[in-house]
């Protein structure tokens, strides 16, 4: 008698899929349906974490959107990390002769070596207003996955 093997995806799992973000209107973020499928390694970040977590168990073949509220993707928006920072500050961490408008999304460096990013939202006198919420941050959104292979 063999053993049948149904694997499903575990962490450190490599997955095989199609995928597909959007907002809540349906607006795409992300569509791999339209391509070739995307291969994962679960754990690496390559996926938000909070999208990680729902293709866990899930087995070849599988195909489903899922609905997210705001606080199950990307979370709340948080009022505090709307922030003024300086233009001298702004300087040190862009490129020379940048241009900055609103909407633009800005890379800082972070004490750590690291970096995170922005969006501007205004520019006054003496510093610009950023928002460092995540850009899903506050929305709902559907994920669709559809599982192709998994190693």
């Amino acid at each position: 008698m063999s053993i049948i093997d149904i694997s499903e995806v575990k962490p450190g799992s490599h997955v095989t899929l199609h995928y597909r973000l959007a907002l809540a209107d349906g607006a795409d973020i992300v569509n791999t349906f339209t391509e070739k499928p995307a291969t994962l390694l679960l754990g690496a970040g390559q996926l938000a974490p909070p999208l990680e977590e729902i293709l866990l168990g899930l087995k070849v073949g599988h195909h489903s959107t899922f609905r997210l509220e705001p606080d199950q993707a990307f979370g709340p928006r948080n009022p505090e990390l709307v922030q003024w920072v300086s233009l001298a500050t702004l300087r040190e961490n862009s490129m020379i002769g940048e241009d900055f408008s609103p909407g633009d999304l800005v890379e800082f460096n972070a004490p750590n070596g690291g970096r995170y990013a922005g969006v501007l939202k205004e520019v006054g006198e003496t510093a610009a207003l950023f928002d460092f919420n995540h850009p899903l941050a506050g929305q709902p959104l559907a994920f669709e996955v559809k599982i192709i292979g998994i190693l």
